[in-house]
């Protein structure tokens, strides 16, 4: 039996990235590598290419043997969604089943021990993942605090965007699709592309009950939703910073002495 392989996948997204800083001097042999879809947002290979220059790693392009529009055709021109992923399979799973082939190998993968989820990954026997920050209680302001002492950061689609992959990911928000025909308006037509050139006139939409265009035309509404989950959002972590520091102060005074007259 040969050596065994440490693989660690990129995503381009802040949790893997954060992963290979804490890594890659405990695991001088890692391998990395990227799934490369062909349908990724220039920021995303910048961002990779900052990571490189960095820590001064080599990562490793998978890509599928045949191309998304082929995988499309493949599927009868199903669009992916939650609950066919077909694109994950064949254009992330499978280039990454092949290149790792029989060898033994330990996968590490950058879930957070704050989420609950274990990933979408290879069943093959071989593949063995493991989640180290799971395995060391590492939660988002962890990963935030590694990325910002290394100097590498978040990428750059952070400012509009929460998570990384293709351009047209159905994870997508309503909000990210509406920033992403502002950021990247030839991407946007190519995503609405996709929903109305279907060979059988069928229609597809990335989103749930409606197309991209319908999503456009409330534009105004959602940004305005998004402020407004914003606003929510600070307010519930401003009262969790406030529940936090007064259990420090009556923590604090629970070690001292009690006022006698209490106790009488």
């Amino acid at each position: 039996m040969g050596q065994v392989r440490h693989i660690l996948g990129l995503s381009g997204g802040k949790d893997s990235t954060a992963l290979a800083i804490l890594l890659h001097k405990e695991i001088p042999e890692m391998e990395y590598f990227f799934c490369d879809t062909g349908k990724e947002l220039q920021e995303t290979y910048d961002y990779l290419d900052r990571l490189k220059a960095r820590l001064g790693i080599k990562i490793t392009y998978l890509e599928s043997e045949r191309g998304f529009d082929h995988w499309l055709d493949v599927y009868g021109g199903v669009l992916p969604s939650p609950k066919m992923r077909w694109c994950t399979v064949q254009m992330k799973i499978k280039p990454l089943e092949k290149w790792v082939g029989d060898d033994e190998a330990i996968s590490y993968v950058g879930i957070r021990a704050d989420e609950n989820r274990d990933g979408y990954i290879s069943t093959k026997p071989n593949i063995k993942p493991v989640f180290p920050f799971k395995e060391r209680g590492l939660v988002k302001e962890d990963i935030l605090r590694l990325l910002d002492e290394s100097g590498i950061g978040l990428p750059d689609y952070y400012r509009w965007r929460s998570r990384s992959g293709c351009f047209f990911c159905f994870f997508q928000r309503k909000y990210e699709w509406v920033m992403l025909a502002e950021e990247h308006p030839d991407l946007f037509a190519e995503a609405v592309r996709y929903e109305q050139e279907h060979s059988d006139g069928r229609t597809y939409t990335w989103t749930q009950g409606e197309t991209l265009l319908e999503l456009l035309e409330r534009k105004d509404e959602i940004i305005t939703d998004h402020k407004r989950m914003l606003t929510i959002e600070q307010k519930r972590a401003d009262l969790k910073f406030l529940a936090q520091a007064l259990d420090t102060v009556l923590d604090s005074q629970d070690e001292n002495v009690p006022c006698f007259a209490c106790h009488l």
